[in-house]
């Protein structure tokens, strides 16, 4: 896992415009980062999320439906504003940061204990793959028992970075890209088309 030092490092380096390092637009505070010590990079809440319609959705099926439309509404909120995530409901939102990861670095997204011990869990979903280049999506639920205000800007999550072995083989992930929140497809394999037959 990479230091406070060498998250300061890296970030310097994007600096230079270099395809291959790290960027993470708007860029974070590196004299707070350096300060604090922290190995992690706080990121904050974007504007866009998206809720289920649950009227209009009997059972969300979750395997061999790629083509099934699943209903939901997408919210936009602007900055001063909020969204109540009420208790045991669960919305879709995003990062406010874009990041590239160059292929030496890998992540992962995790809450912030301040917000989870007020029962905001921000992701179930954790990994960021080498490569990946877009705005991180956050699986938001409020597991406590009174609504919860999210305000777009805050702090709502870090990312924990560490190096891998150099690929020039990029994961393809079906998120790369994203500025909103999407559901994404559910893909079958094999083994499991093999398993649900009869």
């Amino acid at each position: 896992m990479l230091s406070s030092t060498g998250l300061s490092a890296r970030l310097n380096l994007a600096a230079t415009a270099d395809a291959g390092m790290l960027s993470i637009v708007p860029a974070p505070d590196l004299k707070r980062l350096s300060n604090t010590g922290a190995a992690s990079i706080d990121l904050r809440l974007g504007r866009w999320f998206r809720t289920m319609r649950h009227a209009r959705t009997e059972v969300l099926k979750v395997s061999g439906v790629e083509d099934e439309p699943v209903p939901t509404k997408e919210h936009f909120v602007r900055f001063g504003e909020r969204f109540i995530l009420h208790p045991r409901n669960f919305v879709l939102g995003i990062t406010l940061e874009w990041l590239r990861l160059p292929s030496d670095l890998a992540g992962y997204v995790t809450g912030k204990s301040s917000l989870g011990r007020r029962g905001l869990i921000i992701e179930t979903a954790a990994g960021i793959q080498p490569g990946f280049a877009g705005c991180l999506a956050l699986e938001l639920s409020n597991v406590g028992e009174v609504p919860i205000a999210l305000l777009p800007g805050m702090e709502v999550c870090q990312i924990f970075l560490h190096e891998v072995g150099p690929d020039p083989k990029f994961a393809q992930s079906q998120f790369t890209g994203r500025r909103k929140p999407v559901l994404g497809s559910v893909r079958t394999d094999n083994i499991l088309n093999s398993l649900s037959k009869k």
